[in-house]
């Protein structure tokens, strides 16, 4: 059973290379530690993370495009190979279905000040409002 998740949660994306971590092995383990950033911005991104936000998971490599989304499960906490890192748990929520590429993103023409599309290297950031009600509109069958 899924924990309840409170009204006013936030929304991230966080991006994945699908060849070292895809979406589907998420959606098979159910949970994970998120890891592995390392840029100043996307840490902070990492740290404002709570319990209850949603989180897109983006594959970054192949067909750029969002994939899927998680739930914050954990509270964000150091990252024990490196003290300077923080880490989050994430759990599968519900794959979206086609995916909802990049390309599309670009050009609805509605996103051009989010860094998804500015920062095309930035690993995770905050889901604008407009982006979460434009994906519920598109792919209303992933519950998020």
């Amino acid at each position: 059973m899924r924990e309840p998740v409170p009204s006013g949660n936030r929304y991230f994306l966080a991006k994945t290379d699908p060849e070292s971590y895809p979406f589907e092995q998420l959606e098979r383990e159910k949970q994970t530690v998120w890891d592995g950033v390392r840029n100043a911005q996307a840490l902070r991104a990492i740290r404002d993370m709570k319990r209850g936000d949603r989180v897109f998971i983006y594959h970054s490599m192949g067909d750029a495009a969002v994939v899927g989304v998680a739930d914050v499960v954990g509270d964000e906490r150091r990252d024990a190979r490196d003290a300077t890192l923080a880490v989050e748990e994430l759990r599968f929520r519900c794959r979206i279905e086609p995916p909802v590429s990049l390309r599309e993103i670009k050009e609805s023409g509605l996103f051009n000040d989010w860094s998804l599309v500015r920062q095309s290297r930035l690993s995770t950031m905050a889901a604008p409002p407009e982006f979460v009600k434009w994906m519920r509109a598109k792919r209303p069958a992933c519950k998020f």
